[in-house]
């Protein structure tokens, strides 16, 4: 970049240019020094003007003096040619308005910058090349190729397995029933029904919990064609809160080595809306607020709490 911008300057009257701008400013500023200073160091009002006009003329003339040097300066210092390979944006430099359409200015920026950037990228990556994280890549490239990939555990455990999970986990609750299902192959849906409250439909996939939907103890869950209805929100804002809450638990349980100890934690949280609307909230002592019961349930403690008092 540098040898690029110093084509076509004149380094040396560059260099002088320079000392000749400190000389002027330096010669700018006796002058207004004089002027600040005024008439001083005689005894008559006369000498006092005389000297200080004099001195006033010497500082102007050397401000003129350096003035005429820099111009002078100025001429053989030349051009820088910017060589950029901006192709037909270059054209904008010719464009007079410089200050209303300052695009090729900014091109000229922009073009800097992406230097400055690969330069440092290209740093970057030899500083990483250097570190084992490189063998270490090309050794796990190469057994991966020798052996096949492993599939996950959760998504390949048998159906068999699958019903002695929910089997167990609907013999720990009384007030929960759990219906199995496999209406799309092997894949599991639960249709639990928690006391006269509410139900809720779990979309599994192996022991994985895909999906969660409350509704209603009363209201329809099925589909004209007899199948559950996994789209379709409830029609009551109490069990469509309840919906975003389990699917908030679902991303707190999560333990994929032990995908039973998953189901049956979030079965023990769900189990706590057996009272939705006979708990108090543990922050404000409320029943109701906005017209809504308590319809968070703590993670780790099960206490009921409003939606706001949680926070």
């Amino acid at each position: 970049m540098a040898d690029v911008l110093s084509v076509g300057v004149n380094l040396e009257a560059f260099a002088q240019a320079i000392s000749a701008i400190q000389a002027l400013r330096s010669s700018v500023s006796r002058v207004f020094d004089c002027l600040k200073d005024g008439m001083r160091n005689k005894e008559t009002l006369e000498g006092r003007e005389k000297a200080f006009i004099a001195h006033f003329q010497d500082n102007l003339h050397s401000v003129n003096r350096d003035l005429n040097e820099l111009e002078r300066l100025s001429n053989l210092v030349g051009k820088p040619s910017e060589n950029h390979p901006l192709h037909n944006s270059g054209l904008l430099s010719l464009d007079p308005v410089q200050d209303k359409t300052p695009l090729y200015s900014q091109l000229l920026q922009a073009y800097k910058w992406s230097n400055k950037l690969q330069y440092h990228a290209g740093l970057a990556s030899g500083l990483l090349n250097q570190q084992s994280l490189k063998r270490s890549a090309n050794q796990m490239g190469v057994s991966a190729k020798r052996r096949p990939k492993a599939q996950p555990t959760t998504l390949v455990l048998p159906p068999q397995y699958v019903d002695d999970v929910i089997s167990r986990i609907d013999r720990m609750f009384p007030e929960m029933t759990i219906h199995l299902s496999r209406p799309n192959g092997t894949s599991a849906m639960l249709l639990v029904t928690l006391g006269k409250v509410l139900k809720v439909i779990v979309v599994m996939r192996s022991l994985f919990i895909d999906r969660t939907i409350v509704k209603g103890y009363n209201e329809n869950v099925y589909t004209e064609d007899g199948k559950l209805d996994i789209w379709s929100k409830s029609n009551y804002q109490v069990f469509q809160k309840v919906t975003d809450h389990a699917t908030t638990a679902l991303l707190h349980y999560q333990l994929p080595q032990m995908p039973d100890v998953v189901v049956r934690s979030f079965m023990t949280w769900l189990r706590s809306y057996i009272k939705l609307f006979q708990a108090p909230c543990q922050r404000c002592g409320k029943f109701l607020q906005d017209g809504l019961p308590p319809t968070w349930r703590d993670f780790r403690t099960l206490e009921a709490f409003h939606d706001t008092c949680r926070q």
